[in-house]
């Protein structure tokens, strides 16, 4: 097996360390060699001429649906899908079934990781059950791996609640990730409130269902002085309480996905199914702050918020149908799109999708330095493909993606100098 790899014409992008220039890179023994090294005589020489070297991508928000749900994804294909999509680490979140709130459901998902393509890094949920009635056990969970807590998938309403967990959470240097959503406004909704839902026929949520939410998750942790962490934002009314919130010194990080950058509630027409996801997809006028977000350090991370669903959810009525859509195997060509419309630069493509999510949950990663685990990720920007249903890589193909002209995306992926995936042409 080789164990020596050297990385040469490539461009190296590790904004950690301030470097953006063309090198080569040596990886030894699964290490990132220090600069001036001698390349083993057995090492294995790649051209990387016209490819990005950058610190491996962390995706923070995925489903893997393993306990209870691997008809959709488990734990091997989800993760078999994070290195065709360039990532070397993925969390995974907890609604299970059963849920995440406990060890016994943490080692399972550990060990199952033990066969798979990227580090697994499990999140717990905020809650016993995700009822959101009483605090699950941090302290037992962090002892057998999670690395933050989140009852993603329904809100924590209960605000005594929310607060005790932003406490007990920073007591054990977990980060709290929340799902910021008020149902009294949302309930019975399934695609954005506006025109668009009015014309179709379909109940609406209103932005405002989100931005409640953040307000209270800001001014919880602007209270306590604790941290907390907003996922998937789609609105500019959120938007703009985070970046406020930010600008007073509220300790709070926010996340936004692909889809809400790239597409708008127009995707629905027709009654698409693959469109459908909670948050749902909002106005251009949201995508367009979103993007400004992205550009202005607004949001910290892009995440894939990767949710499959088997055509048996999916193939309904649409009132019927389960929220979300696969995301780890665009988001590389997604986000380059950004930064062909010149919105962000390569060094913030890389602090979104690797720096930033492994210093939010704490987990190692982000960059290239020397003596650190060699999780890289070696990225075509120029590559154009079609993405097709036949070349999903995912147990599920939900995804309103298919059949779209992408360009750039991860020809090579690699945990721990052990290569996870490569691109055949």
């Amino acid at each position: 097996m080789t164990t020596s790899w050297l990385f040469e014409n490539g461009r190296i992008i590790d904004p950690r360390r301030g470097i953006d220039r063309p090198g080569s890179l040596l990886i030894v023994d699964g290490v990132i060699a220090a600069e001036g090294t001698a390349v083993p005589s057995e090492a294995r020489r790649i051209d990387a001429a016209g490819c990005w070297l950058v610190p491996g991508l962390i995706d923070m928000h995925v489903h893997l649906r393993e306990p209870g749900q691997e008809y959709k994804e488990d734990v091997v294909s989800g993760t078999r899908a994070a290195a065709a999509g360039g990532f070397t680490g993925v969390a995974c979140m907890p609604n299970t079934r059963p849920v995440n709130d406990c060890r016994a459901v943490t080692v399972q998902i550990l060990e199952r990781a033990r066969q798979g393509y990227a580090r697994v890094y499990p999140v717990g949920a905020i809650s016993k059950g995700s009822r959101g009635e009483q605090l699950a056990e941090y302290g037992e969970m962090k002892d057998a791996g999670v690395v933050a807590v989140s009852d993603d998938g329904v809100p924590v309403l209960d605000s005594q609640l929310m607060r005790r967990a932003l406490e007990y959470a920073g007591d054990h240097h977990l980060a709290v990730i929340s799902h910021s959503e008020e149902v009294a406004l949302s309930r019975h909704g399934v695609m954005n409130e506006g025109l668009t839902a009015t014309r179709m026929g379909l109940m609406g949520i209103p932005t405002a269902a989100e931005a409640i939410m953040v307000y209270r998750e800001i001014a919880l942790a602007e209270y306590t002085g604790r941290p907390v962490h907003v996922a998937h934002v789609s609105t500019a009314m959120a938007t703009e309480l985070i970046r406020s919130a930010k600008a007073r010194g509220v300790r709070v990080t926010a996340e936004t996905a692909p889809h809400y950058f790239t597409l708008t509630e127009e995707a629905v027409q027709g009654y698409n199914t693959n469109a459908k996801m909670n948050p749902p997809l909002r106005t251009e006028a949201d995508r367009q702050a979103i993007r400004q977000g992205l550009a202005d350090g607004t949001f910290d991370a892009i995440a894939t918020d990767h949710a499959p669903h088997s055509q048996l959810e999916k193939e309904v009525e649409f009132d019927l149908a389960a929220n979300g859509i696969i995301g780890l195997e665009t988001a590389v060509p997604l986000t380059l799109a950004l930064v062909r419309e010149g919105v962000i630069g390569p060094g913030r493509f890389v602090e979104l999708l690797s720096v930033n999510p492994a210093r939010i949950l704490g987990v190692p990663g982000g960059t290239l330095s020397p003596d650190s685990s060699a999780d890289l990720t070696v990225i075509n920007p120029e590559l154009a493909f079609v993405y097709t249903r036949e070349s999903v890589v995912s147990k599920s193909k939900n995804s309103p993606f298919l059949g779209w002209n992408l360009q750039g995306r991860a020809v090579m992926t690699m945990v721990a100098g052990r290569q996870t995936f490569t691109l055949n042409r």
